[in-house]
């Protein structure tokens, strides 16, 4: 009979824990100032150093994911050896300290740094008790055998009383609705059916960032992000590309205008995509110009009445069903940066299929095909080819006071991207997750299941761990974003949440052994579909070193003179 440990020990793990956490944060603020340091020219970011430090600038934002992931899921004071929850943050937190150091040694021997305090941290007996404890092998296969018989309630948050009913409503209607067709939109490649977007539809899905009094359901007085990170999980956990990424688009579109739009435009656009009746799509990425937005180059001419948009767009997810694509274009010279920028909200007919031709009056063109994916198909992703295309000046987002500030307008629609994003991945990790589990309960091998084996359990364990601590952090930072703030935790969640994706769907692929690398089984989809998350809505490089990174440490050169 296994041996389990007391609710003394697991009190002393968490105090443990969270005294090597405290520590590890002070090294990091020490590595962020002496890189800071290393990057600035008179106290000034200077880019030429940033970009010649480029390699531990990514460390740094990756080794703070994790640390404020690890921080996050121990604060609540819950007792470790009475609720799986907190024994799965005290596993999470051990690996990522462990992360953690091992990114911080990267840094400091490049910059020069005396490794004894993350040597003490490593050493230091609490730690040592820690990792013993929550992540040795007797740990992991006594927790994965507890696990297998609670695997649905894995990542379990407090939430409000709407917050449950939607979550449970919409995790029913993913599972009899979109399950079912999901299959046959992914091998088919399939556009999204009327079957799936009308029901949908009337469940005000693509009204959740919108404010109640232009027809959606968010409180006019404040976000509501949590609604938003419950729908597209569950949603998501049925199918990414059929269901769960169908609020991406509005969800940018609604806050761009939110933030630029006039009231005019607020009140004719948002009402038709709040009903679903206008589907849209974001047309910001050029062939030659992946996530550096500030470079575009598709160019918007003046015209009477309007402007003419000429040039090229690629990865336009759900161009073709679209009615509306919010289309970034250079309304200024080239050489304006981000600052030449402007939306234009273009206007089509919806087309199913994966290829389109518009021609307007004026023979203006619009040009698209989809591109062929190993994954995330429903939605399909377009080039678009823009010759003497006419929008007229009323669909410039904010009129004539909006021209040049489309970047300003961008980025504020992408925080409700990257957050939505992360509640994409965690919606595909847990249907990888209990796939997994449900698989390694019903194989045998050497005449066990698969799921009695230590390994096994060791494996769903850290899995279970990494989905719940990307859970909790996406709720945590949603609040942030609800009380005004979070903008850089945003991309820090989607970082987080987006490669853990790809590493619990590989593992429960891997625990399906060759059936997982077999079409008919749905975890093959998971693992296909996890991987566009890191490229897309901000590719994981350039919210690492654009975003994280410098957020970090502007924030560190800004502190000596804040004090």
């Amino acid at each position: 009979m296994k041996e389990e440990a007391s609710p003394a020990d697991g009190a002393a793990l968490r105090g443990s824990a969270r005294s090597s956490l405290v520590a590890l944060r002070s090294s990091f603020e020490q590595h962020v100032a002496a890189l800071a340091n290393a990057c600035a020219i008179d106290g000034v970011l200077d880019s030429a150093r940033l970009d010649q430090r480029q390699l531990v600038c990514y460390e740094l934002a990756l080794a703070n994911a994790d640390l404020l992931a690890a921080e996050t899921v121990l604060a609540d004071g819950a007792d470790a050896d009475a609720d799986v929850g907190a024994r799965l943050a005290l596993v999470f937190a051990a690996d990522a300290i462990v992360a953690v150091l091992g990114r911080l040694e990267a840094i400091g021997l490049e910059l020069g740094l005396d490794p004894a305090p993350l040597a003490a941290i490593a050493a230091d007996s609490g730690f040592r008790s820690l990792r013993r404890g929550a992540t040795s092998g007797p740990a992991l296969a006594e927790l994965g055998s507890r696990l297998a018989t609670s695997a649905e309630s894995i990542g379990r948050l407090e939430l409000d009383e709407p917050l449950v009913l939607a979550q449970d409503a919409f995790r029913r209607f993913a599972a009899d609705v979109v399950a079912p067709q999901a299959e046959a939109i992914h091998r088919d490649n399939r556009t999204v059916p009327e079957s799936l977007l009308q029901p949908l539809r009337e469940m005000g899905v693509f009204g959740l960032s919108i404010p109640e009094r232009y027809g959606g359901s968010r409180p006019d007085d404040r976000d509501d992000t949590l609604m938003m990170l419950v729908v597209t999980e569950a949603l998501s956990e049925a199918s990414l590309a059929a269901a769960g990424s169908l609020i991406t688009r509005p969800e940018i579109l609604a806050r761009a205008l939110l933030v630029g739009g006039t009231e005019a435009q607020r009140a004719h656009w948002l009402p038709q995509i709040a009903s679903g009746e206008l589907l849209c799509a974001i047309a910001i990425t050029e062939p030659d110009f992946g996530s550096d937005v500030a470079n575009l180059g598709l160019k918007a001419t003046r015209t009477a009445g309007g402007w003419l948009l000429d040039g090229a767009k690629t990865w336009c997810t759900f161009a073709g069903k679209a009615g509306v694509l919010m289309v970034v274009a250079r309304t200024g010279e080239r050489g304006s940066g981000h600052r030449g920028l402007s939306l234009l909200l273009v206007e089509k007919p919806s087309f199913d299929g994966h290829s389109f031709a518009f021609v307007q009056p004026n023979q203006g063109r619009l040009v698209g095909h989809a591109i062929p994916t190993i994954g995330y198909r429903g939605m399909h992703s377009f080039d678009l080819a823009f010759e003497r295309f006419f929008v007229p000046d009323a669909n410039v987002v904010g009129a004539e006071q909006g021209l040049g500030k489309g970047f300003y307008f961008t980025m504020a629609g992408m925080i409700g991207g990257r957050m939505q994003t992360a509640a994409r991945a965690c919606g595909v990790m847990r249907a990888a997750l209990l796939a997994a589990f449900r698989y390694a309960g019903d194989r045998k091998v050497f005449g066990a299941p698969l799921l009695d084996y230590p390994l096994t359990q060791a494996k769903l364990v850290r899995m279970a761990a990494r989905y719940m601590a990307c859970r909790t952090l996406a709720f945590h930072v949603g609040r942030l974003i609800d009380e005004g703030g979070g903008r850089m935790e945003a991309s820090l969640v989607k970082l987080l949440a987006c490669r853990s994706a790809e590493t619990v769907t590989r593992e429960a692929l891997q625990i399906h052994g060759g059936m997982g690398y077999a079409e008919e089984m749905p975890v093959s989809r998971y693992f296909v579909d996890a991987r566009v998350l890191s490229i897309f809505e901000g590719a994981e490089e350039t919210l690492a070193l654009k975003v994280v990174a410098r957020s970090l440490l502007e924030g560190a050169l800004a502190a000596p003179r804040a004090k």
